[in-house]
């Protein structure tokens, strides 16, 4: 079909389910997609927006199969989870599974003891990873709330064992002025991570080796050709990145802080951004009175596996196609988890 022809279906049919139906969009989603979506922000925002409508009763979530299982793992029992394309799959989710972390675990508990230890899930994981955080009395963050979720594990422990995204782990820890020397890499290919029995017992953060495909395609020499060709420019970056990134830029913070850094700058200023390119094209397109550039051109590939005519396809089929199903027993352990984030 045409992509006119597409969107006349996808109105028609929202209009026919009317308040039943709620379509999350989010913020790296193509702009079509966003467009057609009743609300548009990070995963878990949407997530908890959703669970607290009272009519939805089946939610579309146009993002990565980690977002819609969040979504499912807040759901009211009546409510039915759907993802247009359910390939459309997370590279950094991908690099810590359940099999991987519970051998991880028991290494690392052989050394120190369990209740020195909190273990800090980000929310870009999925729900197995978020109930043996549940279970083992650890959080969930997200890159928003990460020094809050330290803060709270250190009240709590000696150590943190944060995953799957040793970026932000890492970017957090400097923050907080954690020294480096007390940050260790744990890698789940090597015995014991890779480290010795001393580095762990020594360690306060211990980070899982993980890394989002988009945010560390981004480099310091980018950032400085940029200050050069534009040394009015201000550039900002998802805590995602690498560290050198990071410390030559001058701001970081999570989707919902970009878009907001943009939102509250001065007419005429020009701010260059290191985060997926949809973001950033659709900053630039709302905010015609400002220069909005992206730092390198850096796609989501499985964020861009939704489109119109799957989402489309999802209607149609509106609670039977690509369904969210997570066992009672997983969604209860995850709801520990994010619950004890929601308090912070």
């Amino acid at each position: 079909m045409e992509t006119i022809e597409l969107i006349q279906k996808i109105k028609k049919r929202k209009k026919e389910l009317g308040e039943r139906l709620v379509i999350l969009t989010h913020h790296y989603q193509r702009k079509d997609i966003v467009d057609l979506g009743d609300f548009c922000g990070d995963s878990f925002a949407l997530s908890a927006k959703a669970a607290k409508d009272k009519n939805a009763q089946y939610i579309v979530f146009c993002g990565v199969h980690f977002m819609a299982e969040s979504a499912a793992i807040l759901a009211k029992s009546n409510q039915i989870v759907q993802i247009p394309d359910s390939d459309a799959g997370c590279w950094m989710a991908d690099m810590a599974d359940s099999v991987m972390l519970d051998k991880a675990w028991k290494e690392i508990t052989k050394v120190v003891s369990q209740s020195k230890i909190i273990p800090i899930v980000y929310m870009n994981s999925d729900a197995h990873i978020k109930a043996h955080c549940g279970r083992n009395n650890g959080v969930i963050c997200t890159s928003s709330n990460a020094p809050e979720s330290f803060e709270w594990a250190f009240d709590r422990g000696e150590k943190i064992f944060f995953f799957p995204d040793e970026h932000l782990g890492r970017n957090t820890g400097n923050t907080l002025g954690i020294p480096k020397n007390e940050m260790i890499v744990w890698d789940p290919a090597k015995p014991f991570g890779g480290n010795s029995q001393d580095s762990i017992i020594k360690a306060k953060v211990i980070l899982w080796k993980g890394y989002c495909l988009v945010h560390t395609r981004f480099t310091t020499e980018q950032v400085e050709q940029m200050k050069k060709m534009y040394p009015d420019a201000k550039i900002v970056v998802h805590p995602e990145c690498t560290e050198d990134v990071v410390s030559v830029s001058d701001a970081v913070g999570s989707t919902s802080f970009i878009v907001n850094y943009v939102n509250d700058a001065p007419a005429g200023s020009t701010i260059i951004i290191g985060t997926e390119i949809n973001l950033v094209k659709r900053l630039g397109a709302e905010h015609r009175d400002k220069t909005i550039m992206p730092l390198k051109n850096s796609l989501c590939p499985n964020m861009f596996k939704i489109n119109l005519e799957n989402l489309l396809y999802t209607l149609e089929n509106i609670g039977v196609a690509n369904v969210i199903g997570i066992r009672n027993s997983i969604k209860e352990d995850s709801k520990l988890a994010l619950n004890r984030m929601l308090t912070l």
